[in-house]
């Protein structure tokens, strides 16, 4: 075989090889979702409102839940949960407050990432009120206590009676801003 054909042959294979890696780095995300859906690993919660609709409280067994709060890196903001640790019965409608303070001297749009573990667990946490929904704007050296209202779905397993709901809070001033300029 000729140095050209061989050439041309490599070149072929390499660019398939790059666009392999380029597909099989876009389908990761989606195929670790669905990988953590039905593992049960993700400790994802839900991102819209429930809605309570008088559940039976179970009243045989209880809860306990460990609220963690922290800000990302580059986030300034001063956040913690009031209630560190708080027992509720199954179908009990609970509510737990976060202090958040803007210590700077510029306006801040932050937004609270929930996760659950176990993981399981965060199919069963019902949030009919959270800050978790929507970006939280915080002017400059202000203050805000931000409530989380939840109930557990008494079909919680048994097995579960400690739960840990984390929030972290991230600095989307930017991109916030960059969505509003182009009409977004």
């Amino acid at each position: 075989m000729s140095q050209p054909q061989n050439n041309t042959r490599m070149v072929v294979k390499l660019v398939a090889i790059v666009v392999g890696m380029f597909g099989f780095g876009f389908a990761l995300v989606p195929l670790y979702d669905v990988f953590c859906d039905i593992t049960g690993i993700n400790g994802k919660t839900n991102t819209t409102a429930a809605v309570y609709e008088g559940q039976e409280v179970d009243e045989s067994r209880t809860i306990t839940l460990e609220f963690i709060t922290r800000t990302n890196t580059g986030m300034p903001w001063e956040f913690e949960a009031r209630t560190r640790k708080m027992t509720v019965h199954p179908g009990e409608m609970a509510m737990v407050e976060f202090y958040v303070r803007n210590p700077t001297q510029r306006d801040i749009i932050g937004q609270a990432v929930p996760s659950v573990s176990p993981g399981t667990a965060a199919l069963y946490l019902n949030k009919t009120e959270c800050f978790c929904f929507n970006q939280q704007p915080l002017k400059a050296g202000s203050e805000a206590v931000m409530p989380m209202k939840f109930y557990i779905d008494p079909q919680l397993p048994e097995d579960i009676q400690f739960f840990t709901l984390s929030y972290t809070f991230y600095d989307v001033s930017e991109s916030s801003q960059a969505v509003a300029m182009n009409g977004g």
